[in-house]
């Protein structure tokens, strides 16, 4: 995670990109924006507020070679040779013509693009630099006042970018390891999963227990919502999740084989998910380690994203405790009404709250 107590931008430019897919151009600033104090006072948290809770990194990739990937060497040389106007517009301007060439279908949004150099942003501890790159794909509008020829108090509705967040984003950080630089990456308008993270920055989870933790988790969803789901009903997948999410608080170490005796009771389902993994790990091109340290942060992040509701074609909803586990098979149970033709389930308790 960052901080930005110190932080500063001393450079910054805003570009527009298309779309090639529907012909739509990119439209290139010349020079860096200069700005006024209340601007620059808006501006530094709008891009930086998305990131101080961010605790996966990820690294930059490539199949043959990482000098290979675009922006890791647009990354390398602001570093390495300084922000001098001149190349810090230049390398500014490839970036967004990279991210245009991923632009390969209707759905991806034309917006103005944020490219900004920063000092003194704090990570592990140390103040160091960072590059940022961020994507506008949203105007929201407001209400504009002013006063007309008769002098008197008008309005008119003007679009403009919202301060509260932004819609993509990243950070790489002046920071290596033998992995490379520190990216920190975030996209808050996710309708292509493979857009931002895969085509345009081209990175991988760092080898740590945040992106262990993080996968493995993530894994179990999908298992969740693709083969529990459908083979075993919304009441098991939930289930399922709620001691997956016990599992982790209660560890600090994850054994796969541990988890899989502690989570299913009949060997067909943990055959289900040893094959579910296999083709998980191959189609998402990531190793799921069997054995890691658990992160405790991402396990807490995760958890408010998890749904244990169970909707119903009535209008009604079960919503399931995440935190108590074996309460949906103890307190729960599914039947069948024969003079109905439908299906029940039966909910025990002691008192209403």
């Amino acid at each position: 995670m960052i901080k930005r107590n110190k932080a500063i931008i001393t450079k910054f430019i805003i570009h527009k990109v298309g779309n090639k897919f529907n012909d739509t151009r990119n439209l290139f600033s010349e020079k860096p924006v200069v700005f006024d104090e209340e601007s620059y006072k808006l501006m530094l948290p709008f891009l930086l507020k998305s990131f101080g809770s961010v605790a996966e990194s990820f690294r930059f990739y490539h199949h043959a070679d990482v000098n290979m990937n675009e922006i890791y060497n647009y990354s390398k040389d602001l570093f390495s040779e300084g922000i001098e106007d001149e190349k810090f517009v230049d390398i500014s301007k490839n970036v967004v013509q990279h991210l245009y060439e991923q632009s390969n279908s209707a759905q991806i949004k034309s917006g103005e693009v944020l490219i900004a150099f920063f000092e003194d942003i704090e990570y592990n501890e140390i103040l160091t630099q960072a590059i940022g790159i961020f994507k506008i794909e949203h105007k929201s509008e407001f209400f504009q006042t002013f006063v007309d020829d008769d002098q008197c108090i008008d309005v008119m509705v003007q679009k403009g970018i919202n301060t509260k967040k932004i819609d993509k984003g990243c950070l790489i950080i002046n920071s290596k390891d033998d992995e490379g630089y520190t990216v920190l990456s975030v996209d808050h308008n996710n309708y292509d999963t493979q857009y931002w993270q895969k085509h345009f920055l081209n990175v991988k989870y760092a080898d740590d227990k945040n992106s262990h933790t993080q996968a493995y988790i993530e894994m179990c969803k999908e298992f969740s919502e693709e083969v529990l789901k459908p083979d075993f009903g919304i009441r098991e997948k939930s289930n399922f999740l709620a001691k997956t999410i016990d599992f982790f608080k209660e560890n600090d170490t994850v054994n796969i084989h541990d988890f899989k005796e502690n989570i299913f009771e009949e060997d067909t389902q943990k055959e289900l998910f040893d094959t579910y993994k296999k083709d998980f790990e191959k189609e998402r091109d990531v190793l799921i380690r069997n054995q890691f340290h658990v992160s405790d942060i991402v396990v807490k992040k995760q958890k408010k994203k998890l749904k244990t509701e169970i909707k119903l074609d009535t209008n009604i909803q079960i919503k399931l405790d995440i935190d108590a586990p074996d309460a949906a098979a103890e307190y729960i149970e599914l039947g069948y009404d024969e003079e109905k033709k439908m299906k029940y389930y039966k909910v025990f308790f002691n008192e209403e709250s």
